[in-house]
């Protein structure tokens, strides 16, 4: 990983998943780009009503990338991070401003980093929420969700959700990087591993290939959201790893589902990746 992409408003969450990805970029020797995204005035060209209607409506529109960009610069003074205008191999903090909708920008700037950091909204279908998921549908990149609150550093006790599934397993691949550096790394599997795909045993096989030695975790299955949480929190975990909608998109609105629980549920920090 050498870009990490943290869209910026002058937020205390936003803050705190900047002091996390500055962190994550020391440790990875990772550029950290800070993009602040506002809305046209025109809710046709922004694409997302809600978006325009919403960000507009704030007093402080004007003044918000000004404040933006100010916050950024200062988490990354206190990180040792230098601004710069143009990337390098160095790992450097890059500021950027763009004017459109998250759907429309993350198409663009998404692909082209390497993880995604993004606050959990507090509600559903507000502002902080079309980032969330403009971020985890478009980019196609790995997506890092973060608490409203909590510790800074996290990576250290690592926990796989595996399921057998390709988004579980392309999640892995995406994060091979933090795994490499954990300390520790727990893989958990939910009931019988019966599905077509790779058991939890040849996730372990193959992750020792990258010099990770991971233990196995698997749980009933009688209730996969809450043994997972558990299983999480036994193991001390710190970052919880998974695909997103391994079922369609449809069926998790509809029903629920493992992705819907932990983008809306789970209060820990959770890397998701949906291709």
């Amino acid at each position: 990983m050498r870009v990490i992409l943290v869209p910026v408003a002058d937020r205390p969450e936003c803050a705190r998943a900047l002091q996390t990805a500055f962190d994550l970029g020391k440790r990875l020797e990772a550029s950290v780009s800070g993009c602040h995204i506002r809305p046209h005035r025109s809710s046709e060209v922004s694409l997302s009503s809600a978006f325009s209607e919403a960000a507009w409506r704030r007093k402080s529109t004007k003044k918000a990338p000004q404040a933006a960009r100010a916050l950024y610069e200062q988490i990354a003074e206190q990180n040792g991070y230098k601004v710069v205008k143009r990337a390098s191999a160095n790992a450097n903090a890059i500021w950027a401003e763009k004017v459109g909708s998250p759907e429309k920008l993350m198409n663009i700037i998404g692909p082209v980093s390497d993880l995604v950091i993004v606050s959990r909204p507090a509600k559903t279908g507000g502002v902080a929420d079309v980032f969330m998921m403009s971020a985890l549908i478009e980019s196609a990149r790995p997506v890092l969700v973060l608490p409203q609150s909590g510790r800074r550093k996290i990576g250290t006790k690592i926990v796989i959700a595996w399921n057998q599934s390709r988004e579980a397993a392309r999640a892995v691949s995406a994060a091979l990087p933090l795994l490499q550096r954990a300390n520790e790394v727990t893989i958990v599997s939910s009931g019988t591993e019966d599905r077509l795909g790779p058991k939890s045993s040849h996730l372990t096989s193959y992750l020792a290939h990258w010099g990770i030695k991971a233990e196995r975790i698997a749980t009933r299955g009688r209730d996969v959201e809450s043994e997972l949480i558990g299983a999480y929190r036994d193991a001390g975990g710190d970052l919880l790893i998974g695909g997103a909608y391994s079922r369609s998109r449809w069926r998790e609105k509809v029903f629920g589902g493992t992705t819907k629980f932990l983008l809306r549920k789970a209060k820990v920090p959770v890397l998701l990746l949906h291709s």
